[in-house]
């Protein structure tokens, strides 16, 4: 069965925003609403629900966040629908998602990273449906770099089109910008220069693949679980083998590698063609970096392990779309990233 694609949004369509997992501070509030400004820019009429409270370290009980979002993907007038971050506990709704409506309903695009991998990555391989791991809501208003894209121009696109990703060659190093503070900041300061790094050799690559993937963090925790069958996938899906992309937001290079030991021993990369790993700003040890970590963990599979791609927690965001066919290619002076809606 072919990855089935939400149609492209149009001017006046619909966008869904809820909080699967974290809500918004009150003090925050100012960036939201900035956010909500810039998506209806866009020409779109922005549905915000209830389940958005920022007091506690969830937006509401499990049972409500999971019937909003529900509620959301279910409803055939909103097309996408947007968090405003992750959060932490968004798998205490797989269970509570009802999997066959989503599976017979029209596709809509979910959009977001971090804990919201915990939902997006099962639901591409549950339904066959796309979903763009990709900037959350209250990092829309942030200016894209040249050479990448917005969650905003993916799912205005239509099936079959191709867009190629450069990544600009810096990113950022100094922290967070404190939206209490500058709730319109737009600019992001990408203060250091870097670029993508192989880590199980040299020389030039080019792979293709159907592409998978998400936070390290949330979907270790469904290895071996029914949500987490990307070896199904790939068979249903995939049988030219997939791109799998992983991140880490913040944990120790030794949490890491376990693991990315553990989701290997599952079978998560049985599949892969070649592994794409986030930059990460989290801390390594003295006798084992982030790089060393991945290899430790990843280098058994021998397959291209590609380091340091702007697809995770540290800005500049590179939106991938769950199920999309994606070309990369990494050589002294090139790297990019083309995703076909196919």
């Amino acid at each position: 069965m072919p990855i089935r694609y939400p149609r492209p949004l149009r001017s006046g369509d619909r966008v869904g925003v809820t909080a699967p997992s974290s809500g918004v501070d009150e003090k925050l509030h100012a960036r939201l609403h900035l956010a909500l400004r810039d998506v209806e820019a866009h020409g779109y009429e922005v549905v915000l629900g209830r389940c958005m409270d920022g007091s506690g370290h969830v937006s509401a009980p499990a049972s409500e966040r999971a019937d909003e979002l529900m509620s959301m993907l279910t409803d055939p007038a909103i097309r996408a629908v947007v968090p405003p971050w992750g959060g932490e506990l968004a798998i205490d709704l797989l269970p509570l998602l009802d999997w066959d409506r989503l599976r017979a309903a029209e596709p809509t695009w979910l959009v977001g990273y971090s804990d919201l991998s915990t939902l997006s990555t099962p639901l591409t391989l549950l339904t066959g449906i796309a979903t763009l791991h990709g900037n959350n809501l209250m990092d829309t208003p942030y200016r894209v770099p040249e050479g990448l894209v917005s969650w905003l121009d993916i799912v205005g696109a239509p099936r079959g089109h191709r867009f190629t990703q450069i990544p600009p060659g810096r990113h950022r190093a100094t922290g967070w910008d404190d939206w209490a503070v500058q709730p319109e900041v737009r600019e992001q300061a990408l203060d250091v220069p870097g670029t993508w790094t192989r880590l199980d050799g040299t020389g030039d690559l080019e792979v293709e693949g159907r592409l998978i993937g998400g936070c390290i963090e949330t979907l270790c925790h469904l290895t071996g679980t029914g949500y987490l069958d990307a070896s199904e996938f790939a068979r249903a899906e995939a049988p030219e083998g997939l791109l799998v992309y992983v991140e880490a937001n913040g944990d120790d290079a030794f949490t890491i590698c376990r693991a990315l030991h553990g989701m290997r021993l599952a079978g998560f990369f049985d599949s892969a063609n070649a592994v794409l790993v986030g930059r990460t700003s989290a801390p390594g040890a003295p006798s084992l970096s982030q790089h060393q970590a991945v290899l430790d963990a990843l280098g058994p599979l021998n397959v291209p392990i590609i380091a340091d791609v702007e697809c995770g927690h540290v800005p500049p965001y590179m939106p991938i779309v769950n199920g999309a066919h994606g070309r990369l290619i990494h050589t002294t002076g090139r790297n990019e990233l083309t995703q076909t809606l196919l």
